[in-house]
């Protein structure tokens, strides 16, 4: 069996990871930069540690000798993915990571004929992003064969944790991402609001640039894909007027001073909060003739779900038959009802 190691183990969603893979029975290497942190953990849970960080190809190859799967949860991983995607694929081991981040989720695919080659899986979005949208979109795409839209939206309870925070930062810069004709094209904040019912309620959403713009294509191959999350009207105003300071926004000084400040105020959400928030995710699709179908997702916290998620992935890949090599999007390997064995997950039919 593949050694599996956790990296960022340290991190907010890493240490819940963690947990949970002793819990499974599992016993990866934990690692990370923080040495003081990654020991305290390894000792709680009697696991084996390392520590080193992701400015050296040559280190983080060391470090993965004997390590045959990667699960990457230190982000943002636009900063750490691409050196731990080279190292895996230069050690001949699986690379799993829970970005939602779209330049990922694109450097991943590039990869894929020299993954395919040396058999290597590659699927980044192992988690709440891009878990149950992406299976839901693949369910969809089953309802509908020829559909040509795709719009997904997701509702997230009990708040971020500091990596989630510290993307969000980054995506203020960066703007909306949306797929229009089957081509990645960059639209503005808060670039379009619509309202999801939800028990009967409208729910106020607008357009962000979530990571199933570029993996839903993969899946499903639908050409015209917009995501959106459910937010306060008056945050959802806001968003929108802080386009004109996008400029601001993208220098170094004030993304530094903007995740330094999420770092003194985002802890993530505790265990009670976690336990009493869920999220929920819809998916509508349309083909050329009109005609549309609908699903819906009730699940845990999103936080709860990305443990469940990912290692149910890890999981897999350590187990057998073993799967061929390449990139891979959620649903392309485990199947577009994956979410639905997961805990705690129901599927609303929309009709």
């Amino acid at each position: 069996m593949p050694q599996l190691m956790i990296y960022g183990a340290n991190g907010y969603t890493g240490r819940l990871i963690a947990r949970e893979a002793v819990n499974r029975g599992l016993q990866p290497v934990l690692a990370g930069r923080n040495r003081d942190e990654i020991a305290l953990l390894a000792g709680e849970l009697g696991l084996p540690h390392r520590v080193f960080g992701l400015r050296k190809l040559e280190i983080i190859e060391r470090n993965l000798d004997d390590i045959g799967l990667v699960l990457h949860c230190a982000g943002p991983f636009s900063q750490t993915a691409e050196p731990m995607l080279d190292a895996c694929l230069n050690r001949n081991a699986h690379y799993l990571d829970i970005t939602g981040e779209i330049d990922v989720f694109e450097r991943c695919h590039r990869v894929h004929p020299r993954a395919r080659h040396q058999g290597v899986v590659v699927l980044p979005g192992s988690g709440f992003d891009v878990v149950p949208t992406d299976c839901l979109a693949a369910m969809l795409k089953q309802r509908l064969p020829d559909a040509t839209s795709l719009v997904l939206a997701f509702e997230a309870g009990g708040g971020p944790s500091p990596g989630t925070a510290k993307t969000s930062v980054e995506g203020l810069a960066r703007g909306g991402r949306a797929r229009i004709h089957g081509e990645l094209a960059d639209v503005p904040l808060a670039w379009k609001t619509r309202e999801f019912m939800r028990d009967g309620k409208a729910r106020s959403a607008m357009t962000i640039p979530w990571g199933d713009v570029y993996t839903s294509f993969v899946s499903t191959g639908i050409a015209n894909v917009e995501t959106y999350m459910v937010l306060p009207p008056k945050t959802i105003q806001r968003m929108a007027w802080m386009r004109r300071l996008q400029p601001l926004l993208r220098t170094q000084f004030v993304q530094d001073f903007m995740k330094q400040r999420v770092e003194r105020t985002t802890p993530g959400p505790s265990e009670q909060r976690r336990h009493d928030s869920g999220s929920y995710v819809w998916g509508e699709v349309r083909n050329a003739a009109g005609r549309e179908a609908k699903l819906a997702l009730s699940a845990p916290n999103g936080y709860d779900l990305t443990v469940t998620a990912s290692l149910g992935i890890v999981q897999r890949l350590l187990g057998d038959p073993k799967p061929a090599g390449g990139y891979f999007t959620p649903s392309m390997l485990m199947g577009a009802d994956y979410v639905l064995k997961l805990p705690g997950v129901r599927l609303i039919d929309g009709k």
